[in-house]
């Protein structure tokens, strides 16, 4: 079988990124590990154990990499965070602190409102329609 396991998000620093991936948002550390080169494998996942894709955190190691962190896809929304419970994982995210650009708006795909991560990347959050 074949999926997308892991998409890189470039990020400033491996702790702040855990802390916000985690508390903020919820999602599980799956992977911290140190690298020869003084680098860390650090992956985290929106739930343990279900399938889908999860985000390999990467410390920008360069200028370029540096300009590319929190804005990974032109400003584009790049991300999209599906819930079964819009308003439970809604309420949770804005009192952790996530700045929602937008009030939750229901279209014919599903219920959907466009947040930023701490580094300003764009993320829709959406529970599709049934």
């Amino acid at each position: 079988m074949r999926r997308i396991a892991l998409v890189t998000l470039v990020v400033d620093d491996y702790d702040e990124a855990i802390r916000f991936y985690t508390e903020a948002l919820g999602f599980r550390l799956a992977e911290d590990a140190p690298r020869p080169d003084g680098s860390r494998w650090v992956v985290v996942e929106p739930s343990a154990g279900a399938p889908g894709t999860a985000l390999l955190l990467a410390r920008a190691k360069n200028d370029d990499e540096r300009g590319r962190v929190g804005d990974q896809t032109g400003g584009r929304v790049g991300f999209f965070l599906h819930t079964d419970d819009f308003a439970r994982d809604h309420t949770r995210m804005r009192a952790a602190g996530v700045t929602f650009l937008e009030e939750p708006r229901h279209e014919p795909y599903g219920t959907v409102a466009v947040f930023r991560d701490l580094y300003g990347n764009r993320w829709d959050l959406l529970q599709p329609a049934s």
